[in-house]
């Protein structure tokens, strides 16, 4: 076990020094990945691991939804809507603390219920989100550790592929969880923008001036550019939830929608379209790239033996329920620094279940514990995928998209804590769709 924990600091010094000296995000997971095979007996080779992994983790229907999201979020930044829509919700805001920066957890919200996907939540509410909350005045840091954090309900809100992968690993109902999910990511969505607003309240200064005050009527006026989004986002969701397409086909319906509100709105030429396509190859390729520099690492990992190992020593101590709820969730924020969401949870499923019935925890709540924690993961560094996207979205450094999103990092640990002591949050709607 000491063994084991010494390769595994050596491989998070290492990744953090390629990090530190401006090495690419997707080529520091790799090399990371390399150097964690060399510890490795047995003679595994490592090109043909690297090949086979990063074919097998891109070869994907699911990821298909991803670059048309993408490109859904391309051309609402590229043809104003995106402007319109913020013109449209700030009269409805203006006396809520934080006002348009509520937007980001709303957005993320809404979009993470069709994406299924907290790369896809991330990129594409960013795209739209950042240059007009810069634009408008908003405080940068504030802004990017919202959409961080917001970005992650992507995974939590359902439909999501990492409940999926969660109930096939734990033998549980898939319906079940993604009911299990909806009151905590509404939870989730209080506490953000709760600190959102209490720090706006802290810290006046840093807000842009109040918009003029306006009648209900020129309220109603200025939001009617809403209504064509409105609608999209309604049948995108509905489309998806009533189980008339998948959330690849949802995308593909929400890319020719946007592009047909686009051209009613004479803002769709020739020029914002290439834009919106060359926009999206970019984002698409930075973020493939690093899913692939990701996917080695967890499966040199996994060759290594540190993840299984790590639980089966957490279970050696035989804690109590609460106890064991806190080990576990300092166990997976470690685990997050190095492995993707979807890693840890076919890693240490089929060890940590066990241990989780004996404690008396049902295996539908401990799905939302787990999601919550690859939440973090997310927003984690220095593998934090949210925090790779926004890096390269906003031209920051990793330090200073890691210190905004460290706010909504703890957030995610006390929405961990609430659903531990009040476990009806997550079962209750289980519980009434599927009595005992």
């Amino acid at each position: 076990m000491a063994e084991l924990v010494g390769i595994s600091a050596l491989l998070l010094v290492f990744l953090s020094l390629l990090l530190a000296g401006g090495v690419w995000i997707a080529l520091a997971l790799m090399a990371t990945g390399y150097v964690g095979m060399q510890f490795i007996g047995g003679g595994i080779p490592s090109g043909p691991v690297l090949a086979t992994t990063i074919w097998g983790n891109s070869n994907s229907w699911s990821l298909a939804a991803l670059p048309l999201f993408i490109w859904m979020g391309e051309i609402l930044y590229r043809t104003r809507l995106s402007e319109e829509m913020f013109r449209g919700l700030a009269p409805w805001l203006n006396r809520v603390p934080g006002r348009l920066m509520h937007v980001n957890v709303l957005a993320c919200g809404i979009f993470g219920s069709v994406s299924g996907s907290s790369a896809a939540t991330c990129a594409t509410v960013a795209k739209i989100a950042l240059p007009e909350l810069k634009k408008r005045g908003y405080d940068e840091m504030i802004s990017l550790g919202s959409l961080a954090g917001a970005g992650t309900l992507g995974i939590l809100i359902p439909p999501s592929i990492t409940m999926v992968v969660y109930a096939v690993a734990a033998n549980v109902s898939i319906i079940q969880i993604f009911l299990a999910g909806f009151l905590p990511g509404l939870l989730v969505m209080v506490l953000y923008s709760g600190y959102i607003a209490g720090w706006s309240l802290l810290n006046p200064h840093k807000q842009p001036p109040a918009e003029p005050k306006m009648t209900l009527r020129e309220k109603f006026h200025e939001s009617r550019q809403l209504i064509p989004l409105a609608l999209l986002i309604i049948l995108v969701f509905l489309s998806l939830m009533l189980g008339w397409a998948t959330a690849t086909e949802c995308a593909a319906w929400g890319v020719l929608g946007s592009l047909a509100i686009a051209w009613w709105h004479n803002a769709l030429t020739w020029q914002s379209f290439r834009d919106s396509v060359m926009g999206t190859v970019r984002v698409n390729c930075m973020i493939m790239l690093i899913l692939a520099g990701a996917s080695y690492m967890s499966t040199s990992m996994a060759y290594t033996g540190i993840p299984a190992a790590l639980a089966a020593w957490v279970d050696s101590f035989h804690l109590s329920p609460y106890a064991l709820i806190s080990a576990l969730t300092l166990m997976y924020i470690v685990l997050g620094t190095a492995l993707d969401g979807i890693s840890m949870i076919v890693l240490t499923t089929t060890i940590v279940i066990p241990m989780i019935k004996q404690a008396g925890f049902d295996p539908v709540w401990f799905g939302i514990f787990v999601v919550l924690v690859v939440e973090m993961a997310e927003v984690s560094p220095p593998v934090g995928f949210n925090l790779f996207v926004l890096q390269t979205m906003s031209g920051k450094d990793s330090n200073t998209v890691a210190r905004a999103a460290l706010p909504f990092f703890f957030l995610l640990v006390v929405a961990v804590a609430i659903i531990t002591v009040f476990p009806d949050i997550v079962m209750v709607l289980p519980r009434l769709a599927f009595p005992a």
